[in-house]
């Protein structure tokens, strides 16, 4: 008897631990999985209810609207985009075969929220009377067409078509924020795709090549090595961690000795003499700040850049940003820590990344937090929600933001006063870098370099901040500067 009750006894423990693990993988497919499940783009059960309401408009900042939607049955809708590719990488698209991206995807739930309690009882607020109200129920309708909210974006349309078109046919991005608040005033990706024709462009994605792809939003999630443009980090890391370093000189004969098989060079080998920051700053010394690298040592200066959001994730508002990276080098790697001085060796940046840099030193070293929207709406134009200014985070001191604002309208100055090619920034009072970012070899040797501007101005109480990155642009800032001036001109002008 003992060992048929024992043998009872491990049975029912076998029971109970099964009923147990079944009951806790229900509980946690119900309040876990299913959610997510249930949320994704091929869900069809998701697609029937979106459809219930007819989708809100998306506007830009003046309220212009940048979408529409049609009824075409019961089921299903047509979505326009009234200005097809020139707002394509930030709105990106909805469409029941290949899903949401961009800000349909950000802002699907407010696009399908139709409340007809709030979007009645607003009208009746603003003109209440007791016949409005006796009129109201008399004539409420069951079958009332429902539209979802709409989205009042930041994009400014003048700063959006003037750096499309300054793009042109070329590769690269052109993003421009307003440093105060962190909204996005332009987003631009090239090449870029019709939303109005997913299908045609879809299969001329599919039969090109992945790094060439339109549906890439090189703004946001394009990484690239930064080159001079990231010796914006170094001067602040060299700020905050070597003490008297404003009033140092230094000896650049264009070439940094690592041993017998190492070096780095300036452009050209060019020789600048003796330097002291500021100067070393405007002429772009790879000998100066490939030293200041390696003084500093790779955890220093990774602690800075990381500060200013590499390696980690940056909140924003509509929109994802991809991380920047900065790597992890031992000491001993001494080249590879000079060439991270220089915004080389392994350091990849998304154009957005550089503009955030460009916005925190503008604005007293506060790095606000990016949003691509600044209300929602309903049907009626009621405002349903305001999207407030948010901080991210206090990057630098006010000081230390203060030099490197000098020294990049110094650089500015310099550049654009010398009879040089820079004479669309004079009088603007623009603070910038420059940057020519080496990219990995190709098959018949180098390629031609990236071509990087990051600015902001006015310097003395900044409106707008940029980054332009035209890819195989080549040397320093000679395809992007003017681009960036294009924006600042026009942004400036309003």
């Amino acid at each position: 008897m003992k060992n048929i009750s024992d043998s009872v006894k491990q049975v029912m423990v076998v029971f109970l631990f099964c009923f147990v693990a079944l009951i806790s993988y229900i509980a946690y497919f119900q309040f876990f999985s299913a959610p997510t499940i249930a949320e994704q783009d091929g869900n069809q059960r998701l697609w029937a209810v979106r459809n219930e309401v007819l989708r809100g408009t998306i506007y830009d900042r003046n309220k212009n609207a940048l979408t529409t939607s049609a009824r075409v049955n019961a089921l299903t809708q047509k979505r326009t985009y009234v200005n097809g590719e020139l707002y394509a990488p930030a709105l990106g698209y909805v469409d029941p075969r290949y899903g949401l991206t961009g800000l349909e995807s950000s802002y699907d739930k407010e696009l399908t929220t139709y409340n007809k309690l709030t979007n009645n009882f607003m009208n009746l607020v603003k003109d209440f009377s007791i016949d409005k109200l006796k009129d109201m129920y008399n004539t409420r309708k069951e079958d009332e067409v429902k539209i979802g909210n709409g989205v009042i974006t930041t994009l400014d349309p003048k700063l959006q078509k003037i750096a499309y078109d300054a793009l042109g046919e070329r590769k690269g991005a052109a993003v421009a924020l307003n440093p105060k608040t962190g909204e996005v005033l332009a987003m631009v990706s090239k090449p870029t795709y019709n939303p109005n024709d997913l299908e045609n462009a879809m299969k001329e994605a599919n039969e090109g090549s992945a790094e060439n792809s339109p549906f890439i939003n090189r703004a946001t999630t394009g990484m690239y090595p930064p080159g001079s443009t990231f010796k914006t980090v170094t001067l602040t890391s060299s700020l905050q961690n070597l003490p008297g370093i404003t009033n140092r000189t230094f000896e650049d004969d264009g070439k940094l000795v690592f041993n017998s098989k190492q070096s780095l060079s300036n452009v050209n080998g060019e020789a600048n003499g003796t330097l002291d920051l500021k100067n070393a700053f405007r002429v772009s010394s790879n000998v100066v700040f490939g030293s200041l690298a390696m003084e500093l040592g790779n955890d220093k200066l990774k602690a800075t850049a990381e500060s200013y959001g590499f390696n980690n994730t940056i909140n924003s508002n509509g929109f994802k940003i991809a991380q920047s990276q900065f790597p992890t080098l031992k000491s001993s790697e001494v080249g590879s820590v000079a060439q991270s001085g220089i915004g080389q060796s392994s350091v990849l940046a998304t154009p957005m990344q550089m503009a955030l840099i460009a916005s925190t030193i503008a604005n007293d070293g506060k790095m606000m937090e990016p949003t691509l929207v600044n209300q929602v709406i309903d049907k009626d134009g009621n405002v349903v929600k305001t999207i407030e200014p948010k901080l991210y985070k206090q990057v630098i001191s006010p000081n230390n933001a203060s030099t490197i604002k000098e020294y990049m309208e110094f650089l500015v100055d310099s550049h654009a006063n010398s009879g040089g090619g820079w004479s669309y920034f004079k009088g603007l009072n623009v603070a910038g870098k420059t940057g020519t970012a080496d990219t990995n070899l190709s098959a018949n040797g180098a390629a031609k370099p990236h071509s990087w501007f990051i600015a902001f101005a006015p310097a003395n109480n900044p409106k707008i901040a940029v980054a332009v990155i035209v890819e195989n642009g080549g040397y320093g800032a000679d395809a992007a500067a003017p681009i960036a001036g294009k924006l600042i001109k026009s942004a400036l002008s309003q």
